[in-house]
């Protein structure tokens, strides 16, 4: 984090907006840690933190919705491209491709707060275009005004003790994920559920299709 509060001290707003950018790419840079770092360099009075919130959106929204068009626009043939090759590996593509059949748009809100996935969901939502462009980012933008106002106002109300800042990052993190746990035990549950009542009315519709 620290790199990151000196290569934004010196560039901006621009440097903030870039590396969001790649962060869209898959590119291994954890986006929370970015978001906290643009709010530092806001609280050391760099930047305005305000100004700061709305580039964080901005550069979160191009950068998905590009990963998203990338995939409407060649297909499955992106797949080919040598880093995207790294991120999107085929394991993980048939991965991601089998849960959006079945999850839709769903996934691609739960795919903001799941670092490992998230461009691949993104990429796969443009190769299959089962979403629109507009539900993509309307999805994406309400995902995001979910986690990018509190990393960024974060790093702002943290800027001046770093080491404070880390442990609230970490308990951030743990809560996305205990939040993230529970919603997917809540819809395996229902799943199952479903899957259940299903069996159960099959017999009864068999039994009087009978002559």
């Amino acid at each position: 984090m620290e790199l990151l509060i000196e290569f934004f001290s010196s560039y901006g707003y621009f440097a903030v907006f870039f590396v969001l950018l790649i962060c869209g790419f898959g590119v291994p840079i954890p986006e929370d840690i970015t978001l906290v770092s643009g709010g530092v360099i806001s609280g050391l009075g760099y930047t305005n933190v305000h100004w700061m919130l709305v580039v964080s959106m901005i550069g979160v929204l191009v950068g998905d919705s590009t990963m998203y068009w990338l995939g409407r626009i060649y297909g499955e043939k992106i797949l080919k491209f040598p880093l995207i090759r790294k991120i999107a590996t085929p394991e993980r593509f048939a991965t991601v491709q089998d849960r959006f059949e079945k999850e839709g748009w769903k996934l691609l809100f739960v795919a903001r707060f799941l670092p490992g996935l998230r461009a691949v969901v993104y990429l796969v939502s443009g190769i299959t275009r089962k979403v629109t462009f507009t539900r993509f980012v309307l999805v994406d933008f309400f995902a995001a005004i979910i986690s990018v106002p509190i990393w960024v106002y974060l790093g702002d109300f943290g800027a001046k003790n770093l080491d404070w800042l880390h442990a609230q990052i970490q308990k951030g993190q743990m809560v996305i994920w205990v939040i993230l746990i529970i919603g997917g035990i809540f819809v395996f549950w229902k799943w199952k559920k479903s899957r259940k009542a299903k069996s159960v009315d099959s017999p009864t519709q068999n039994t009087d299709n009978q002559p």
